[in-house]
């Protein structure tokens, strides 16, 4: 995993690099700081795993937290999702006053939000109905930032320490064997003859996947899956299926070449993300 000193100057060469994204890219740094602070400060995850049924779970393709179907104290994530808002309330202050409103509002329910997130048959464009219906998109993007990133942190210590016994698992799905969420963004590294991994937002995990295969409706006919590239940008690309019309975008890992933060590494090419849209891939 890249350091917090790695990912931080890694932001610094990408707003070099691309000033449009600086605003974003400072968000990202503020909230990677934020995490570790959050993550020093934790005892225990409020999220707990049966150890007993780790290996049921996997062999059944379910994910290690239910989130659906179990009861959370989700106080320490409310305050951090809080604690999140006074980042955009820094960095963009005029955006930021307009999410206060939305977060204030009767239609406002966070959990309610949270759990939708979890539920894969809810269109995300319904998770994001239950935020706001007449709100400009950039408003809902950093609500659906913060919302996602206030689990990470519990999230990510769960991912921590059972990954190893999860890789080995040989989990095969398309979302994630920690949480449950679908990726998206993944890297495919040369290293390890042209592996491919995804990675999920939620938790941080990664974890090994078909190279040719579409991780949100399992196609693996070869002559429905594509992917593009960027002039000047050929280290990303965008695999898409043509067949449930999903996109996922990917880093492509030379040898000896050093782990990216995928977090930063997805709003760096949120470009990609617009070019898949504009060519009617979801």
């Amino acid at each position: 995993m890249a350091t917090l000193r790695k990912s931080l100057k890694t932001i610094e060469d990408y707003k070099s690099a691309n000033p449009h994204y600086t605003e974003l890219l400072d968000i990202m740094a503020d909230i990677l700081i934020l995490r570790e602070e959050y993550r020093n400060n934790m005892k225990d995850s409020i999220f707990h795993v049966d150890e007993n049924l780790i290996t049921q779970k996997m062999e059944g393709g379910l994910p290690l937290i239910d989130f659906m179907g179990k009861e959370y104290d989700l106080t320490r994530p409310k305050e951090y999702f809080n604690s999140l808002i006074s980042i955009a309330e820094k960095r963009m202050p005029e955006a930021a006053q307009n999410i206060v409103d939305i977060i204030k509002s009767a239609q406002f329910d966070w959990e309610k939000i949270i759990r939708a997130s979890f539920d894969r048959k809810i269109e995300e464009s319904d998770a994001q109905g239950l935020a706001a219906n007449h709100e400009s998109e950039e408003n809902i993007d950093l609500i659906d930032l913060f919302t996602e990133e206030s689990l990470r942190p519990e999230l990510e210590s769960i991912a921590q320490k059972y990954g190893k016994i999860v890789e080995k698992s040989e989990w095969s799905e398309g979302y994630c064997p920690i949480c449950g969420k679908e990726p998206k963004i993944g890297e495919i590294r040369e290293e390890e003859d042209g592996k491919r991994y995804l990675f999920c937002h939620q938790c941080g995990f990664k974890w090994h996947f078909h190279r040719i295969k579409c991780p949100f409706c399992g196609n693996d006919e070869q002559h429905s899956l594509a992917y593009f590239e960027v002039e000047g940008e050929e280290r990303y690309r965008v695999d898409v299926c043509n067949k449930c019309r999903r996109y996922i975008k990917t880093v492509e890992l030379p040898k000896s070449s050093e782990e990216p933060n995928l977090d930063v590494e997805d709003i760096a090419t949120l470009h990609l993300d617009m070019i898949a849209y504009d060519e009617g891939y979801n």
